[in-house]
């Protein structure tokens, strides 16, 4: 923006960008300042250093950062050295101050950047003092800081993160070489538990998502075992490193795809329905899609030997529904689909998640006898052999899954119907062809 300011002759304008630490660590972030301490342009770059972005910030940088504000850097400072007129570090809660540098900032012509140190949660006791806890707390009272949360059905069963988090720790204790691996997510992914008995072996490599892949294909390349940890959302960032350094190489790293599917009071951002669509088309990659927790735990078993390719296992964000899910590690048949119930007419294909809702709506349906249930855990490859079985024997197949239809598990049913030139009709259900916006999952899934 401030460049196409000063091509259309707006020399008066300003342009103000506010990054947080944690984030100015990433690699984005870093390409854009060794462009914009070139670029000729006036830019006010703010960063708001409260040492915390989700879990507390990591990394070099953070130590550099820290150094700064406490007087002890040795070192040239690094923004001056990319060109920035560097101003700080200030009290970002001093708002007069910031009102007055602001003003005589206005004056400076070229990229500058503004340090600015503050408390994450400041105004609010609980929040100052518990800053992981409220960077996304749901309801809560605003004058106390009380959190306002409905007490948790036993049937709930625990968190799908969870569920990945304990049964990588459980793992890990018998196979030394299991590591663990998170973009700044440690507490979002549940890989704490990990972290917390095999530090050594869990690196938080903070907001670098496409880093954090290709650390993993180097582990993989070394012998060791990488579980990355990473939102199905957030791996859309590492979508290159994903293809060219691990993909192409047949790297056996072990992608755990946290919040697949639409993930509710979290923005239209953050929703994982791409997965499905941009992780098939990948040569070499396994796509997996437990419907229960019990399923994810052994899947996450079943793939720790083996040694080619690999594997994404993608799950919801949310309880599991599963309480009795710590159940002795059984392997996972690889490649095959399960028949769920046998109807008649109508064959009901699923995949993940989305399982459990269909098992519970075919009895309550008029003549659940004409309606069967496949689910399939691998979408890629597919149970071709259970599949063919499928539409020979039903006049109509019924896809439903929790990702875009585009691309998705209905169009891979589809090809396939198509190369078999089935007589068959097949119908699906599954995210529409555009953003799905804010809302509570069972609001968006009767939304669309």
């Amino acid at each position: 923006m401030a460049i196409a300011a000063r091509l259309q002759g707006h020399l008066s304008r300003q342009h103000i960008a506010v990054i947080g630490d944690a984030s100015i660590a990433s690699g984005m972030a870093f390409e854009a300042l060794n462009h914009a301490g070139v670029s000729d342009t006036d830019i006010l770059v703010i960063l708001n250093d409260n040492a915390i972005g989700i879990d507390p910030s990591v990394g070099a940088l953070k130590k550099y950062l820290t150094n700064v504000k406490t007087g002890t850097a040795k070192e040239e400072n690094l923004f001056e050295c990319l060109n920035f007129k560097y101003e700080g570090p200030l009290d970002g809660h001093d708002l007069p101050l910031l009102i007055q540098k602001l003003k005589a900032l206005k004056e400076v012509r070229g990229p500058k950047l503004l340090h600015l140190i503050t408390t994450k949660g400041k105004g609010l006791k609980k929040a100052e003092e518990e800053q992981v806890t409220y960077h996304a707390p749901g309801r809560f009272d605003k004058l106390s800081g009380d959190l306002l949360q409905k007490e948790k059905d036993p049937a709930a069963g625990p968190k799908f993160q969870d569920v990945f988090g304990l049964t990588l720790r459980d793992l890990a204790i018998k196979n030394e070489k299991i590591v663990g691996i998170t973009p700044a997510m440690p507490t979002g992914s549940s890989l704490k538990y990990f972290m917390e008995s095999f530090p050594e072996r869990a690196f938080d490599v903070g907001i670098a998502e496409q880093h954090a892949v290709t650390l993993a294909a180097g582990l993989a390349a070394e012998g060791m075992v990488p579980y990355l940890a990473i939102y199905s959302t957030f791996l859309q960032r590492g979508y290159d490193q994903l293809i060219h350094d691990v993909a192409l190489q047949n790297l056996p790293v072990i992608f755990c795809l946290d919040r697949a599917g639409l993930v509710g009071r979290d923005g239209a951002t953050h929703h994982g329905v791409f997965d499905i669509a941009y992780l098939s088309c990948i040569p070499n990659m396994t796509l997996m899609s437990p419907m229960d927790a019990r399923t994810l735990r052994n899947m996450l078993y079943t793939v720790q030997n083996r040694t080619e390719g690999p594997v994404a296992i993608r799950y919801p964000r949310g309880y599991s529904q599963d309480p009795e899910w710590e159940q002795p590690f059984e392997e996972v048949e690889w490649g095959k689909a399960r028949e769920l119930k046998k109807g008649t007419k109508i064959a009901v294909l699923t995949t993940g998640s989305p399982g459990r809702i269909i098992a519970g709506l075919i009895s309550k349906t008029g003549n659940p006898e004409a309606i069967s249930h496949y689910d399939f855990p691998f979408i890629k490859p597919l149970d071709s052999a259970m599949l063919q079985t499928i539409i020979d024997r039903h006049s109509h197949i019924l896809t439903v899954e929790d990702g875009v239809l585009a691309g998705g598990f209905g169009s891979l049913i589809a090809a396939f119907m198509a190369q078999k030139e089935s007589a068959a009709k097949l119908h699906s259900i599954g995210v529409p062809d555009r953003f799905i916006a804010h809302g509570a999952t069972e609001e968006l899934q009767k939304e669309i």
